[in-house]
């Protein structure tokens, strides 16, 4: 959520800043700034109220004292009279305030200056390629096609059990995903996260924290009757252990990690893009997050970037990273980069990690802070994530990418987790 006295202060600039996001931010900014002129005369009014009040009642003692007893119910009827109108007031402001409060957080995160112009995925700024393109075998197929091969992945049971996007994974096929869970959890521990477990399950104050509502309640599960909602990442849990806490400056950058089930409703999915692995609706993730300094929160991007990269790296994979531009950037991103590996059977480049900056736009939400070692006073932190990894497209691309004549090759990172080198 953007900072009520920076918006106040910068109206233009915040207009100006969201047209990148394609956002028109103008009719918002007017109506806070109108609405934060009526709070400040409402304040200001409950305030020489407040303060007539005050010398009213100092007046009446000694009213009473001289035996001015009219004198003295006249100011305690002027008296009444003023609490009833501080009352008022003080509801007005409350509505107002609230009436601020649910429009200020219509408006996006504005973005880095680093992110670039565009609206579509099309504008995207690839910033670097990694690795070649995998010439595969004659007669190779698509990972759904692997998957009814070698008996790993089963589609249709899953539809039997739940329905589409609920694969049962089978054999070789559990395993390899357990596999990668565990590498990606050890290669994080290994980078100085701390391993969570978080709930799978949260409720609004952690949804609205993290930015998934009021925005994205449509894509979530929900469960009505106790009013919680199934987490779209672990990112959600993870970054709420710190909402309304006051963490010390000496203990920042805090870093943690996490694995979990993840559960998305994807509404409006279908076509060729769906099939297989390519997009679900219950997934397994790693998700690192780190709770940051403002000075040194892009540094820490970059290294979460780097982080992800090396994962990729280690799987064998060819890779490219993009800066996303701002017109496919997220409500609560100020900078993100995404991750996309290369489909060999489906000729095609699969995303499997978005890697953000949030600056201070979700601590202002979670009132997540630091104290400052200087002043003492808390200070907004800034926020970060990034997916490392998801795993349905990174194994959609292993299978595919390394199917032989023989079966499929496993990356020698992950032989040691796997206990086998082959899926035949």
């Amino acid at each position: 959520m953007l900072n009520l006295k920076f918006i106040q202060e910068n109206p233009e600039l915040v207009v100006e800043k969201l047209k990148k996001k394609h956002f028109e931010a103008a009719s918002i900014v007017q109506q806070i700034t109108a609405l934060s002129v009526k709070k400040n005369e409402i304040q200001a009014t409950a305030d020489q109220c407040k303060a007539e009040m005050n010398k009213i009642s100092k007046e009446v003692g000694i009213l009473m004292r001289e035996g001015k007893t009219d004198e003295a119910n006249a100011a305690k009827n002027r008296t009444a009279e003023l609490k009833d109108s501080i009352k008022q007031l003080d509801e007005d402001f409350a509505r107002i305030d609230q009436e601020v409060f649910n429009i200020q957080v219509l408006l996006p995160n504005l973005p880095s200056d680093l992110v670039p112009e565009g609206r579509t995925p099309e504008d995207n700024l690839i910033v670097k390629s990694h690795g070649e393109i995998p010439v595969l075998p004659e007669n190779s197929v698509p990972h759904w096609e692997l998957a009814k091969k070698y008996d790993i992945i089963d589609f249709e049971l899953g539809v039997k059990i739940t329905g589409a996007g609920f694969p049962v994974y089978k054999g070789k096929g559990a395993r390899i995903q357990r596999a990668l869970i565990s590498f990606f959890l050890d290669e994080a521990r290994a980078s100085g996260y701390l391993e969570i477990q978080p709930p799978l399950m949260v409720n609004e104050d952690s949804g609205f924290g993290t930015g998934q509502l009021p925005d994205k309640e449509g894509q979530m599960y929900h469960a009505t009757e106790d009013n919680l909602y199934l987490i779209p990442t672990a990112e959600v849990p993870v970054t709420n252990i710190y909402r309304d806490v006051i963490v010390e400056a000496k203990d920042l950058p805090i870093k943690n990690t996490a694995y979990s089930a993840c559960f998305r409703r994807e509404a409006g999915s279908y076509g060729k893009d769906v099939r297989g692995l390519n997009r679900l609706h219950q997934f397994d993730k790693v998700e690192i997050v780190q709770i940051a300094h403002p000075d040194n929160s892009y540094e820490l991007l970059d290294g979460m970037v780097a982080h992800v990269a090396g994962l990729v790296e280690k799987l064998e994979l060819p890779y490219r990273i993009l800066r996303l531009c701002g017109g496919d950037m997220s409500f609560t991103s100020a900078l993100t980069y995404d991750f996309e590996v290369f489909s060999a059977a489906q000729e095609k480049w699969l995303e499997v990690s978005s890697v953000s900056n949030f600056e201070s736009f979700q601590a202002n939400r979670l009132k997540l802070r630091y104290r400052d070692e200087v002043t003492k006073k808390p200070v907004i932190a800034h926020t970060l994530n990034g997916s490392a990894l998801a795993l349905p497209r990174i194994l959609a691309a292993l299978l595919e990418n390394n199917q032989t004549p023989e079966g499929i090759r496993i990356p020698k990172v992950l032989i040691p987790y796997c206990g086998f080198d082959l899926i035949d």
